[in-house]
């Protein structure tokens, strides 16, 4: 060892046992923030396609938040059956007024129960068979995405639109299946066009009964 040595500070084992300890506290506290913030991000619950599952882009996910949150108010309710994607997006609390809905995702994939209280299992072969504390037309608005391209199911699922919803509903299905949703919902065809994180090999299109600024918009972005 040199002479130059002998002048290094070194730190008490008392000292170097409090700042381990510091140390792992803000550790653990950064891993909980982390964990918290990124529970509701898209993308958290992985897909899986045997049952039908494509979460939308982050870029729609969130159009899509800010657009029921728009529609329902502030201190309105939001209901999103089969579209776990937007219900994470407006729980992450990054769209603006998120803080002033509340929502609820009606989802088959009990993955989803890991939100507590917002989740209600939902099988759309049974649209009418909800908890007895879900009330008849007490959501402000409905998003609803069928989780397949059939009769049968876009049919019972605007059982479960049509029993939830005060009156406005935002639809995300195929394009093929317009007729059908005009003469269930009295929907209307976007110009918006939806993303998902895997391209579908079907045309996505969303369909609303009510004055919105996707009617006309065109694009997967956010409008100005």
């Amino acid at each position: 060892m040199s002479d130059s040595d002998d002048d290094i500070p070194t730190l008490s084992a008392h000292t170097l046992a409090a700042l381990q300890e510091f140390y792992n506290e803000t550790r653990t506290s950064s891993a909980h923030s982390t964990t918290t913030s990124n529970q509701f991000a898209v993308g958290a619950v992985e897909e899986d396609w045997r049952m039908s599952q494509f979460w939308y882009s982050d870029e729609t996910a969130a159009l899509l938040a800010e657009e029921v949150i728009r529609e329902a108010g502030a201190g309105g309710r939001i209901a999103c059956v089969s579209a776990p994607s937007v219900y994470q997006k407006l729980k992450q609390g990054v769209v603006e007024g998120s803080d002033h809905v509340s929502a609820v995702v009606f989802e088959y994939d009990r993955r989803f129960a890991a939100y507590g209280d917002n989740f209600i299992f939902y099988d759309y072969n049974e649209p009418l068979s909800l908890p007895a504390g879900v009330a008849p037309q007490s959501f402000d608005i409905v998003l609803a995405d069928p989780p397949y391209l059939s009769e049968e199911c876009l049919s019972k699922v605007a059982k479960t639109v049509k029993h939830l919803s005060k009156g406005k509903v935002l639809l995300c299905t195929g394009a093929i299946m317009e007729n059908l949703a005009r003469d269930l919902l009295d929907v209307k065809m976007c110009s918006f066009l939806p993303r998902h994180n895997r391209n579908l090999s079907n045309e996505f299109r969303c369909f609303v009964n009510y004055p919105s600024r996707l009617l006309s918009y065109r694009g997967a972005e956010p409008p100005i």
